[in-house]
């Protein structure tokens, strides 16, 4: 009989300034789950294998971020549809026989962030770079847009990468130089996935009336174009949010408790940005 279940962890590089935490902790807290922990671990990609071979069966799951969410995938011994779509795992739930099986809550985590704020569906849709969490985003949108998705990218590879993506999930997706991402302003739902400073000189650009904004940031927000983009009324939805939605299916994958507490979780991750 295997001891209780009660230990979990986010796993990348760098990994000090990471949430999970701080949102786990708050949701074992509101569930009163006091005998679980949820801690942080600095690991790459070549200390990755070592760390899982050594996790005993008290270990529930685990967290994935950057660079390992591909490189996990290995190590176990099966992942969802839904990570397999974009070959990409964020979580690992260790089940009671010992089997270590691979999710992606970050692309349900962006639809119940954006259906959250009111966004059930649109007919065309702009994705702002093309990096790891532009494909996440295609797979998002593949379920709430019904018509073309226009990817802003910097390089010939890059478009070659999302019409890939495209093809893949099943959504129309149609390229376009950076250097005319300010037209992207003007789709009804616009998804910043950008390194922080990366679209700060289209803040200026913001239209009148703008439609939603799904920018991926958390730390720091607002972002310039986050900030416009709200004081032109349009609808923002932030990194935080995606963090707290995605989280809130791994604390219900990893501790078999639904529904994990979504406003204690987002309180106590507010918070802990504003001590920042």
């Amino acid at each position: 009989m295997p001891p209780a279940r009660r230990r979990a962890a986010v796993l990348g590089s760098p990994i000090e300034h990471s949430l999970s935490p701080v949102l786990h902790r708050a949701a074992y807290a509101e569930l009163g789950l006091d005998d679980w922990s949820y801690d942080r671990f600095e690991v790459d990609e070549a200390a990755l294998p070592g760390f899982v071979a050594g996790l005993d069966a008290s270990w529930a799951g685990l967290s994935l971020t950057m660079p390992l969410k591909r490189a996990i995938i290995p190590l176990l011994d099966g992942i969802s549809d839904t990570a397999a779509s974009v070959e990409a795992v964020n979580t690992v739930v260790f089940t009671e026989d010992g089997r270590r099986v691979g999710d992606n809550t970050d692309i349900p985590g962006m639809v119940s962030a954006l259906r959250e704020r009111g966004v059930d569906t649109v007919d065309s849709a702009a994705v702002l770079g093309a990096g790891a969490t532009a494909s996440s985003a295609l797979a998002a949108l593949s379920q709430l847009c019904s018509g073309p998705v226009t990817a802003y990218v910097r390089s010939a590879a890059r478009a070659d990468e999302m019409r890939g993506w495209g093809d893949r999930l099943g959504v129309d997706v149609r390229i376009a130089d950076w250097a005319e991402a300010d037209e992207a302003l003007h789709a009804p739902l616009v998804v910043a996935t950008t390194p922080a400073g990366t679209t700060d000189a289209l803040a200026a650009e913001v239209p009148e009336a703008p439609g939603t904004l799904f920018d991926v940031l958390y730390e720091p927000w607002p972002t310039a174009l986050a900030a416009a983009w709200a004081g032109r009324n349009g609808t923002v939805v932030g990194g935080l949010d995606l963090l707290v939605h995605q989280a809130v299916l791994q604390v219900e994958q990893m501790t078999g408790r639904s529904p994990a507490p979504l406003g204690a979780m987002r309180i106590a991750g507010e918070r802990a940005l504003e001590a920042r």
